[in-house]
């Protein structure tokens, strides 16, 4: 669903002696890396390479990313008054090389397939700001929640303003869709997912489909939200990305009329290859191949074999096509 090259060995040489965020604003190696899976692989759409953390980057938070750690910040929002050291208003305008990335993916993909642009949901880009790093538990973002409720909807307000600009940027660039990841909405309650989740991701769709047209496709991955799906079903979000522990049926019978993605657990592709094809086929067999994206439930892995993604690949293929 994301990250799609890591396991390849031609990203990692790429990747090799190269800063994280330098890759992401450097137009031609951000190009690169998204077009290596399309190069590999009878895939049906590339992801433009880069990363969500590069809304707190243009707010003025320092983001580094270090291996086998993940992103940190080094000067995450502690109290309400630290609001007061990021650009709420902040120009996305910084962000013009991942708009030069897509003018350049999509010169190179010559119409294969389509390009989808992204971004992260306000609620998982405010805990990363307040976390400062990757959490299991995301207590202090939470305890904003809780205990600076203005502050919480005065920064979430801010984030999805700057992210809906970005990614109106995208899709001018010439991304074909446009996707929003909320990898933490699981750790929130069902009340606090309808207070400080579900209005910033209407707010997001909402203005993107009133800004670039009815037709204009998005996507919303709402991670590990199986509580929230009939809401997120009266969303205008055209394509709602599930994760491995959501149930297909279940989900068809809550988000009737919308198209899903997902959603094979990641880890099934350390399986052998009879084992993959098996659970594709009981993927595909419990969504049906109407309206429906096959893909993983989340990212791969860099410990992924390159023969066990190409066997998930062809198996989603030959069962669609029975």
């Amino acid at each position: 669903m994301r990250q799609a090259g890591r396991y390849l060995p031609e990203f990692k040489e790429v990747r090799a002696n190269r800063d994280f965020f330098e890759v992401c604003r450097t137009p031609e190696l951000a190009s690169q890396l998204t077009l290596q899976p399309i190069e590999r692989f009878p895939l049906d759409a590339a992801i433009i390479f880069s990363d969500i953390l590069v809304i707190p980057q243009v707010m003025g938070m320092d983001v580094t990313m270090h291996p086998g750690e993940g992103p940190i910040i080094t000067n995450p929002l502690c109290q309400p008054d630290d609001i007061a050291r990021v650009k709420l208003d902040a120009d996305v305008s910084q962000l013009q090389y991942v708009a030069e990335a897509i003018k350049l993916t999509k010169k190179k993909l010559n119409g294969r397939v389509p390009l989808i642009g992204f971004a992260g949901a306000p609620w998982t880009i405010m805990a990363y700001m307040i976390e400062g790093k990757g959490s299991k538990e995301w207590t202090l973002p939470k305890q904003w929640l809780y205990k600076y409720p203005e502050a919480s909807h005065k920064l979430l307000s801010s984030i999805t303003d700057i992210t809906i600009q970005y990614l109106i940027m995208q899709a001018k660039a010439g991304a074909n869709a446009l996707q929003v990841f909320d990898s933490w909405a699981s750790v929130l309650s069902p009340k606090l997912f309808r207070v400080f989740i579900l209005p910033y991701l209407n707010r997001i769709a909402d203005t993107l489909k009133s800004v670039l047209g009815d037709s204009f496709p998005l996507l919303l991955f709402p991670k590990g939200a199986h509580f929230a799906l009939e809401e997120i079903g009266h969303s205008k979000y055209d394509v709602i990305s599930l994760d491995w522990t959501i149930d297909p049926s279940y989900a068809r019978s809550i988000l009737k009329g919308k198209t899903l993605q997902g959603n094979l657990d990641p880890c099934a592709l350390y399986g052998n290859e009879e084992s993959i094809k098996t659970e594709v086929k009981e993927m595909i067999e419990k969504f049906g191949t109407r309206a429906y994206i096959a893909n993983l439930g989340h990212g791969l892995y860099p410990t992924h074999e390159v023969e066990k993604v190409g066997c998930f690949i062809d198996a989603v293929h030959n069962f669609t096509n029975k």
